[in-house]
Order: C-alpha cells, then structure tokens, then sequence
C-alpha cells in the first residue's frame, strides 16, 4: 500500500506520518528530507526543482514492489505529482490511500509558518490548487494528530 500525505507546509503532514509510522510498519519517505540531501550533496547546479519528487517515486516504487507498505509526506501540489504516485502504486500493483492534510486554524496554521524558513513561507503564500480525483481530504474539522493517523488506517480499503 502506498499512503500519500499531501498538504502545505504546516499543516501537520509530519506529525501525522509520525503517528501511522508509529503502528504500520512502513518505509517514510519524506520530501524535504530527499530535497536537503541533494542540496547538501552540491551536486545540483541550481535549484531541486522536481529530483526529490522523483527520487522519492524511484524509492517507492521499488520497495512496493518488495511488499513493503510506503508512506510518502510531501506537498503534492500539483496534478501532474498526484498522478506521479498514482502511476507508481499502478506500476507496482499496490493501492494508493492519498489524504491531504489542512490546518483549519488559519492563526494556528500562521504562526507554524513564520517559524519556519524563508522557502516554506513562500510556499505558503502560493494560491492553493484544489485536489482531484480520489484524494481524502481531513481538515475540514479540528482533529488531534492521533485521530488523523486513525482515519487514515480505517479508511476502507480497494
């Protein structure tokens, strides 16, 4: 199974994948600790652009192939990423569960971004696209992280 958590930064997508990786053993793929590596390494000339992304495809794909259950923790912001990680569980004959994570506490969501750096506020100030197709979308009412991890795991499966 492959569990996409989508949202923008701050909302809760880490905190969230802390709590399932907790009950499910699984592989974590983090997206921005794929996009530091690269920046670290200086192999890049320029900007990361989409090499975390499709490191992170290449790194799911082959552990699904193995059997192992992946959890990906990235923004997802565009179509063309959702349908990226739907191609990777269709290539791999695995389900994909995707949820995008909202923090509906617009103050609350505020003061997690200004603590953090100048990139991720950027971000944030990028006007929302809406999702489509088969993602969950939770945040529509305040939930603990534990309850998210919860409806995550229960949500029926295809």
């Amino acid at each position: 199974m492959l569990i996409v958590l989508g949202g923008l930064p701050g909302t809760g997508k880490t905190t969230i994948a802390w709590e399932i990786v907790a009950l499910i053993p699984c592989a974590y793929l983090r997206i921005d600790t794929i996009e530091q590596a690269l920046r670290s390494s200086g192999a890049l000339a320029g900007e990361v652009g989409p090499a975390g992304y499709v490191a992170a495809y290449a790194l799911a794909r082959s552990n699904l192939s193995l059997g192992q259950t992946i959890l990906a923790d990235c923004v997802n912001p565009l179509p063309v990423t959702r349908a990226a990680w739907r191609a990777v569980a269709a290539d791999a004959a695995s389900r994909i569960v995707e949820v995008e994570i909202v923090c509906s506490d617009s103050a609350e969501h505020r003061r997690r971004v200004e603590q953090r750096s100048m990139t991720c506020r950027a971000w944030c100030r990028r006007p929302g696209r809406p999702c489509s197709g088969t993602t969950t979308r939770r945040g529509a009412r305040r939930i603990s992280s534990s309850t998210a991890q919860s409806l995550v795991r229960a949500r029926p499966r295809s």
